[in-house]
């Protein structure tokens, strides 16, 4: 059972950790990427906030992760209590994981979800080295084969994903709900912090095409 009004606090607490960081953006201080975002493409987050397609991805995408650390965090309270079978089995499952350097760990949610290196073929940004092969290189030997589930814990595990399933969905209603709620909020920052930079950088660059007197 979802306690609406504790995604709506979690919700707000989140809306205002994501203003307290919009006025710290600046166009420079984060690289383009051609590849879309899984994350922020698409997502009802998106909508429900009123952040249309012209606000710069990271903008979004702070506000998104946000949201999504939300979400994880009651599935997750949500599994331990009330489904100890997957939760035994996804404890078990990340500690035979354990060990090496995962350059995506314990990111800001202004980062979380986004390729730590370079796009391939980016000539303009050489690195010795890119944190993905360093990650490959520290990785531990592979761990012991699991003992194999039964017949009745295969069962078991599949009605419980599909009942974590259905709450995840329920939560990320429940935060569109609550967003919708903030979106006078975020429109003001973003006219007041994103859109005077955009708009220095598009007078910038269209000073930068006139031809010469």
């Amino acid at each position: 059972m979802i306690v609406v009004g504790a995604i709506e606090e979690r919700v707000g607490v989140a809306v205002d950790a994501w203003l307290r960081w919009v006025p710290s953006w600046s166009p420079g201080t984060h690289r383009g990427r051609a590849r879309l975002c899984q994350r922020c493409t698409g997502s009802p987050m998106l909508a429900a906030s009123g952040l249309t397609g012209d606000v710069p991805h990271q903008v979004m995408h702070a506000l998104v992760s946000r949201m999504h650390r939300i979400i994880d965090r009651q599935v997750d309270d949500f599994t331990e209590a009330e489904l100890p079978v997957l939760h035994a089995e996804l404890s078990d499952a990340e500690m035979w994981r354990a060990g090496g350097y995962d350059p995506r760990a314990n990111l800001d949610p202004e980062y979380e979800g986004l390729d730590p290196d370079p796009e391939p073929g980016d000539t303009e940004q050489p690195f010795l080295f890119t944190l993905t092969g360093l990650a490959e290189e520290t990785k531990p030997a592979p761990p012991l084969p699991r003992p194999p589930l039964s017949a009745a814990e295969k069962q078991q595990l599949r009605a419980d994903i599909a009942r974590v399933d259905e709450y995840a969905a329920e939560c990320g209603r429940e935060v569109c709900f609550a967003l919708m709620t903030h979106r006078d909020r975020i429109s003001a920052a973003v006219h007041r912090f994103v859109e005077p930079q955009i708009q220095a950088m598009l007078t910038e660059l269209s000073e930068g095409l006139e031809p010469p007197k």
